[in-house]
């Protein structure tokens, strides 16, 4: 007999159907984290998330994967805010530089993005605290699936 905690059937361990509430807005694990999009409009992003307990690492200091997470979403809705909504894409590498930790406040992530080539789009974030101190540089390569058109209207704006 198994205990609660040794549960294993499917609805605990996936998969699992998402549905958001609207193309850019943050799915199950962004909105654990307390992730809010401030704004994410011609391939830029402004989001924030609060360093709360939960998100602290062994010495008291907002995790690295959390803070990750956050400049990685930022990119990610400044890329669909130039493809139309439900298209796929995904991140095929990714960069990280911590700076200075983070003890306290709310962390913001500003992103923008930009075309390399025909389905390869480059993104950039820099995460800041409450104080406006860098404390992240964040870059990563993602990959457009093959159906997927960047809007025309934005195109020339993000390719400069």
């Amino acid at each position: 007999m198994k205990n609660k905690k040794e549960k294993t059937d499917s609805s605990c361990t996936g998969p699992h159907k998402v549905k958001l509430e609207k193309w850019i807005s943050c799915a199950p694990f962004e909105d654990l984290l307390g992730i809010k999009i401030i704004n994410a409009k011609d391939g830029h992003a402004h989001l924030t998330m609060p360093f709360v307990f939960k998100l602290a690492q062994g010495k008291g200091l907002a995790h690295g994967g959390a803070i990750v997470t956050l400049a990685d979403t930022a990119v990610a809705m400044a890329i669909k805010s130039i493809i139309p909504p439900n298209s796929r894409f995904g991140t095929i590498s990714l960069n990280s530089e911590f700076l200075a930790p983070v003890t306290k406040g709310v962390l913001t992530s500003k992103a923008k993005v930009k075309l390399l080539e025909n389905r390869i789009i480059q993104g950039f974030s820099t995460v800041f605290d409450e104080n406006d101190r860098e404390v992240m540089n964040f870059s990563a390569i993602f990959k457009l699936a093959k159906d997927v058109n960047i809007l025309e209207a934005v195109l020339k704006n993000i390719s400069d």
